[in-house]
């Protein structure tokens, strides 16, 4: 009898835990996937198919909450068609290479420009003492009470010695 028992008691604890997953199922968003190519799926007349459909209208409780469509983005609006050219002052596209003038060998080369050096550095002054102190004492400093401290209605609990 206890092997028996035993038996079925397991039996049941493996269903209970099998089927609790697939009842929390219905609280979930589903993904409407039509069960045949060129078959919608319809709900309340309109297509769903491949849409995401939020809400609480399962099993549970039927009809006591709208549910929600997040419907599929049309094929055209993930990737829109590509723009056409434009040309913003002549409205025609521009010729093709460079307007390049090759300048003839034997004209007459410009001056050479001067010579030009720049150069930037640190340096300390090792006359001045190591310490510069301002020319007037500074104003005391006051410390105040913290007043951002709410006080502790209960005390500190005091350690204890071990044993």
């Amino acid at each position: 009898m206890p092997r028996r028992f035993l038996l079925t008691l397991s039996v049941l604890l493996a269903a209970a835990f099998v089927g609790a997953p697939a009842a929390q199922a219905q609280y979930a968003p589903v993904i409407a996937v039509p069960g045949r190519a060129g078959v919608p799926v319809l709900m309340n007349g309109y297509d769903v198919s491949w849409s995401v459909i939020e809400g609480d209208w399962g099993l549970a409780r039927p009809g006591q909450v709208s549910p929600t469509v997040i419907y599929r983005l049309a094929p055209g609006s993930v990737y829109p068609p590509p723009a056409g050219p434009y040309y913003p002052s002549t409205g025609r596209p521009p010729r093709y290479g460079r307007l390049e003038v090759v300048p003839p060998a034997n004209r007459p080369l410009p001056r050479p420009a001067q010579s030009f050096y720049r150069d930037w550095g640190t340096q300390s002054d090792m006359s001045a003492p190591v310490t510069t102190y301002p020319p007037f004492n500074p104003p005391e400093v006051i410390y105040g009470p913290d007043s951002d401290r709410r006080p502790n209605p209960r005390p500190k609990p005091r350690p204890r010695p071990h044993p």
